[in-house]
Order: C-alpha cells, then structure tokens, then sequence
C-alpha cells in the first residue's frame, strides 16, 4: 500500500474522482443536500469582513444558527456559540453514517491533535495548554494518564508508534516543529491505509490532496524563511533535509517539492503547470513575494480542499455528501471564527478579504 501511495500518479485534470453512488445512503444523502442549502454563503461572509466592528458582524448572524445570546456578545459567548455548532455537526455525521468505521476514522483526527498536545507538553515541559478535545474515540483522561505512566500501551499501535517517532524527531535538535511533523506524518500515513482497507476512493482522493496542500504550505513556507535546510547545508544534503520535512503518499512527487524550494518565486508556477496545483501556487507565490504574507496561500489551499468536497454534487447517494457536508461545516465555522476574532482585533478589511476570498 506504501509504495502505492507514494507515486505521483496523475490521471485527473482538478480532482480525483469521488467514487460510486452507495444507495443505501439514499435518505441520508438528501438530507445534507437540504442542509448545504442552510449554510452561509459567499457574500455574507464579505458582509460580515466588511461590518463597522466585532458587534455590527455579529448582527449579521442573528437571521442564522449563530445568533449569539440577547444577553451580551462577548467573545467569550461567540466562541461557546461556534463550539455548539461543531459539536452538533460532528454528532449529525456520526448520527447519519452507517459504516461506523467512517465515524472512527474521523474521530482520529482529535486523538492526533490531544497526542500533539500531550507529546509537546510532556516534551519541553511548558504550559502549551491543557484543553484536550472531548470529540475522540479516546478520552482526556487517557491522555493524562499515559503520559503520566510512560505507558504507550495503553494507545492502540498507530498512536503508539506516533509517539515513539515525535519523541526521536524532537530530541534530533530539540525543535517544537519536529513533533508536530512526525505526527503530522504518522496521522497521513494512517488516513492513507485506513482509505485504502475501507476501498473508498473518495477517502483516498481527500487524504492525497490534503497531504499535497500540507507540502506546498511547507515548501512556500520554507522558502520565506529561509530555513536551515536551506541556509545550513548545500547540494544532495540539503535534499535530504527537505525530503525529511515533506510528508509521503500525496499526488505530487517529492522531488518536485524540493525544487521548488530552490526556485524564486517567479519560477514556482511552472514546475507546476502539469498538476491541479498550478493556480494554487502561482496566485500564493506571487502574492508571498509582494505582500510578505500566506494569507492568500491559506486562502488558495482552502478554497482547492472545498472544491473538492463540492465535487461530491455529482454522487446522488453516498457516504461522500455527509464527509463533505461535515468538512464544509467545520470549514464554514472556522470562518466566521476568523472573520469575528480579526472583528475584535481590529484588523483592515482588506487582510480579511484577502484571506477569505
């Protein structure tokens, strides 16, 4: 299955196909298209970037589920009011999915994010934050209690083994970012074979291109910053290093990758003229270069991801709607958590738009 993944196969223009229609999905399938209907569109979200402030945007969502309490619009209540909405989409997906290894799966995704937490805390022993998420298969409490036991154990081998490698990665130089990318590699290369054991295309599509995103990010990344495996070491070395810090299985060829980090930014697009990335990287480098900013490579990666999931119009029945409604859901509250927390900081209208835009 590794070797599988990892080839750059390309035989699609802009996405990869979504799969076969799953009929019995037929009642759940139209449900979520009733839904998507619900939710925010484009140009409520320009409203909401272009409000006097924090009050007048969230006004805006009185006519909608994110109406905030009459009592006040503090934050704190915008973000309790965001947390509820997560919360009840995540319980619809679980409600509407048949195949419960699907809602495993996804849950998977907070495990990863309470491990990243508990291996960095455990780590430089510094108060990263104690807030575990409550939406995974595994409880806080778990959490606590392995790393207070050094009982790796008491994990399922996958999370295990994402421990094992965090822990080696950080102590190499004793860097935050490394434990992130070991988990981050760990959690990619288990989305990969749990898409390949369930055989579902579309999981397989979604996780190669999310992993393809997350390198391009990384590349840009590397290139603005000038990082050490760049500045520190030269020639077959210096690729070596980047090899190291791109993850594996994506649609794209690592090779390419470590290309573009050498490249100037004039020179990114064309390496990736023959992918569904072109776009993507032209309008990000271009505007890396002039405005010193990833606002718009968020931005582009964002809108590429969503694409995707709207590809999925062209299933009628299916697991792939209700993923895609769960994804477009989190997505639609992550925004306007963005707009209103860039609302409360005062930040100019134009940064805003840029980034959702």
């Amino acid at each position: 299955m590794t070797e599988v993944a990892e080839q750059p196969v390309l035989d699609f223009y802009t996405y990869p196909p979504v799969g076969a229609d799953d009929w019995r999905y037929m009642y759940q399938s139209a449900q979520v298209r009733v839904l998507e209907m619900q939710m925010l569109t484009r140009a409520a979200f320009h409203d909401m970037a272009n409000a006097e402030n924090l009050r007048a945007a969230v006004d805006l969502l009185s006519s909608t589920e994110y109406t905030m309490p009459q009592a006040g619009k503090s934050f704190t209540e915008v973000e309790e009011v965001l947390k509820a909405r997560r919360s009840a989409v995540r319980q619809l997906f679980e409600e509407l999915i048949i195949d419960k290894p699907l809602v495993y799966l996804f849950r998977t995704r907070d495990d990863f994010a309470n491990l990243r937490l508990a291996v960095r805390r455990t780590l430089t022993e510094k108060p990263v934050g104690s807030d575990y998420s409550t939406d995974g298969n595994f409880p806080p409490e778990l959490f606590e209690e392995v790393f207070e036991q050094e009982n790796y154990n008491l994990f399922p081998d996958y999370m295990a083994n994402a421990v094992e490698q965090a822990v080696l990665a950080y102590y190499r130089n004793k860097q935050i970012p490394d434990i992130d990318h070991a988990i981050d590699a760990a959690q990619a290369q288990y989305n990969l074979k749990q898409a390949h054991r369930l055989k579902n295309i579309f999981l397989l599509g979604l996780f190669r291109i999310q992993i393809d995103l997350t390198n391009i990010r990384t590349m840009l990344r590397l290139k603005y910053t000038e990082s050490e495996s760049r500045t520190k070491t030269s020639g077959a070395e210096a690729l070596l290093v980047r090899d190291n810090v791109f993850l594996k299985g994506g649609f794209i060829g690592l090779e390419r990758l470590q290309r573009g980090v050498e490249l100037g930014y004039e020179a990114l697009a064309p390496i990736f003229f023959v992918t569904p990335y072109y776009r993507l990287v032209e309008a990000s480098a271009a505007y890396l270069s002039s405005d010193k900013s990833f606002l718009k490579l968020e931005q582009q990666c964002e809108q590429h991801l969503t694409g995707f999931l709207k590809s999925t119009i062209q299933v009628t029945a299916g697991p792939q709607p209700i993923i895609a409604y769960l994804l477009l859901k989190e997505n639609e509250i992550r925004t306007v958590r963005l707009i209103l927390t860039a609302k409360k900081n005062n930040l100019d209208t134009k940064l805003i738009l840029d980034r959702i835009s």
